[in-house]
């Protein structure tokens, strides 16, 4: 008979035809027997048939059962095991709603408790000889959480895992299926005993198992559990190689590690979202706040190498890039507090970094240094600050969010040339260029007052200019140059060309003003003698003083020198032929004619290496063609 044809029978006894009258009571208790006994042959039919399957397997009276996986040794067997349950279960309802007897009762519920020892060690065994097969990073791979929540609500089709097996064919590797088969006898296995009545039994054995397998996850990852003094004590190298660890840590851990737990929980536990839920929950939540944890500890502890900037921003990327599977992992409302560790760990990061930040203006502003950097070449306050600065360049989305919650910087502390740009009204730059430009700006500043520690005022122009050069093309060669824009390179470039200016009028006017204005005119031998010696003096004193300077960058070098030579060589060659042709012939000539034009452009082109050219002396006159250097100087710097 059908099974919905005997629970209506079971569950309504009395029909219409049978409750019409008093006089009908004879009728009806005699009609009542014969129901009454077909439906208890019946229900002793159903647990009968269990009984024969239940006590097969029954590890108590058994040494096979004891010792045979009934899922591993006959899969269609066991799907009859698990159908005979439901069946003993739905009979059970029926006895109980009939008022059968007692015996039977007890009977039935031996049986069930029977069969749910076998299907917990069946669970358990599953659980425990498949690890290596349902590990997160092999459940991650084949499944998606979407596929998950399909459940297995029908056992009558007895082959159901095998078949669901088999249509997966060949495409899947032999890891893969065997985690799957794994998984739906999981699934089969829990769902037959949740709706037995035995969810604590199937759901204790399942934590107990999975939680140790996050656990020891986590530990093999290096996240370990760690105290905030235990941070502190650590040097700089340990703690930075744990950050690395961690770093890693995350990226496995949300990818296989959770996700692969949470898939594996969703299918197993599919019947009850309450079930999944609980389950998934006290499996993961004190790894995940342990690993989500640490960022928090880092960002508070005390050390605070320039590296650690570096560290923080990776930390808060790993959190922030990874925060949408954060949430989609640990959505449950009994897993909150795993967000809410991550979000205080972003919070702490993002403080970390301001406070850096703002540690790292003051060591610009609070560096004592006074002693001039020899030639006027770059100072170590600009190689360290703008290195750090065009590293920061590469975290620029990350500190656009970082600083974007910050308070903006007072108009006042700015200078007011950085807003008249017409378009900072309308358009106003993002804070994070702000942020930039003004750190920048500190340690342009900052260099400035350091250019006033020079004797030689050239010299201090010199010294701005190859600063703010070596600054601009870290910039240029940077992502610094999408913070700062086009606009800033373009006026700091000017600034460049006017402190080269500068240089070149204060260092090298002497020798410009030594020729004649005009060239042309007639001049006499007297006069061609004391514009030579004029000359002579100025250059001599002029290139021995520059030639000990520096100029590292080879674009800025050379374009200094091409504007000290326009101003000089064409002015001083038609000076030089004039003479010639004044002086020619007369004795001791050579005493005066010192430098041919072909020398002055020689002794230029050595310039800006930081190497003294000991050829040139006044003291020592040479012909135009011997007092060519020998040799070109050689630079201590790379041009």
């Amino acid at each position: 008979m059908p099974r919905k044809g005997m629970r209506s029978i079971c569950f309504h006894p009395k029909t219409p035809s049978f409750s019409t009258s008093p006089r009908s009571s004879p009728s009806r208790a005699s009609l009542s027997t014969p129901r009454r006994s077909f439906s208890e042959s019946i229900m002793e039919q159903t647990i009968e048939a269990a009984s024969n399957v239940i006590m097969k397997w029954n590890p108590e009276t058994s040494t096979f059962a004891r010792v045979t996986s009934l899922f591993y040794e006959n899969k269609r067997e066991a799907m009859q095991f698990l159908k005979c349950v439901t069946d003993l279960q739905k009979a059970m309802h029926l006895l109980v709603s009939d008022g059968s007897s007692h015996g039977r009762i007890v009977r039935a519920q031996n049986l069930m408790q029977i069969a749910m020892k076998r299907l917990q060690k069946e669970f358990y065994q599953i659980l425990s000889t498949n690890r290596a097969y349902l590990d997160p990073e092999s459940v991650s791979a084949r499944s998606s959480r979407a596929s998950t929540r399909s459940s297995i609500s029908d056992y009558d089709d007895e082959g159901f895992a095998d078949d669901e097996i088999r249509a997966a064919g060949d495409s899947i590797s032999e890891v893969e299926q065997v985690s799957s088969i794994a998984m739906a006898d999981l699934r089969s296995i829990a769902e037959c005993m949740i709706s037995s009545g035995y969810a604590k039994e199937c759901v204790n054995v399942y934590k107990i198992i999975r939680k140790s397998i996050i656990d020891e996850g986590i530990y093999r990852l290096g996240v370990e559990r760690m105290s905030p003094s235990q941070i502190n004590k650590m040097d700089w190298a340990a703690l930075d190689l744990r950050i690395k660890n961690w770093l890693e840590a995350v990226k496995i851990s949300l990818r296989t590690l959770f996700n692969g737990e949470r898939i594996l929980c969703d299918h197993v536990f599919s019947i009850s979202d309450s079930i999944r839920e609980s389950c998934f929950s006290e499996i993961s939540r004190e790894g995940a706040n342990l690993l989500f944890g640490f960022p928090e500890l880092v960002a508070k502890t005390k050390k605070s190498p320039m590296e650690k900037m570096f560290r923080v921003l990776d930390m808060y990327t790993a959190i922030s890039e990874n925060w949408v599977e954060i949430e989609s992992i640990f959505s449950f409302e009994s897993t909150s507090t795993v967000r809410s560790q991550a979000l205080n760990s972003l919070v702490r990061l993002s403080d970390s970094v301001l406070t850096m930040l703002t540690d790292f203006e003051s060591s610009i502003q609070k560096d004592s240094s006074k002693t001039p950097v020899p030639g006027g070449d770059v100072h170590p306050l600009t190689f360290h600050s703008i290195n750090y600065l065009t590293i920061l360049g590469d975290y620029g989305s990350i500190l656009s969010d970082i600083i974007s919650d910050w308070p903006p910087l007072a108009k006042s502390s700015l200078p007011k040339s950085y807003f008249d740009s017409p378009e900072s009204d309308d358009t106003p730059a993002p804070p994070i260029s702000v942020r930039f430009a003004w750190l920048i700006l500190v340690l342009l500043c900052k260099l400035d007052g350091k250019a006033k520690h020079y004797k030689d005022v050239s010299l201090s122009y010199l010294f701005l200019a190859n600063n703010l050069q070596y600054v601009i093309s870290k910039v240029q060669t940077s992502n610094l140059q999408y913070l700062l824009g086009e606009e800033w390179i373009t006026k700091h470039e000017a600034k460049v060309r006017q402190f080269a200016a500068n240089y070149e009028r204060l260092a090298w006017g002497q020798v410009f003003a030594s020729l004649p204005e005009n060239t042309s005119a007639s001049i006499s031998p007297e006069e061609a003698r004391e514009s030579l010696k004029r000359f002579n003096s100025s250059f001599e004193a002029a290139y021995r003083k520059q030639s000990s300077c520096i100029v590292s960058d080879p674009k800025l070098r050379d374009e200094v020198k091409v504007s000290i030579a326009r101003k000089l060589t064409p002015v001083y060659r038609e000076f030089y032929g004039k003479v010639m042709v004044t002086v020619e012939g007369k004795r001791n000539i050579r005493i005066f004619v010192r430098y041919a034009p072909e020398d002055l452009e020689t002794y230029l082109s050595n310039l800006f290496f930081g190497t003294i050219d000991m050829g040139i002396s006044s003291s020592s006159p040479s012909t135009p063609s011997s007092s060519t250097s020998s040799h070109r100087p050689r630079s201590r710097l790379s041009s």
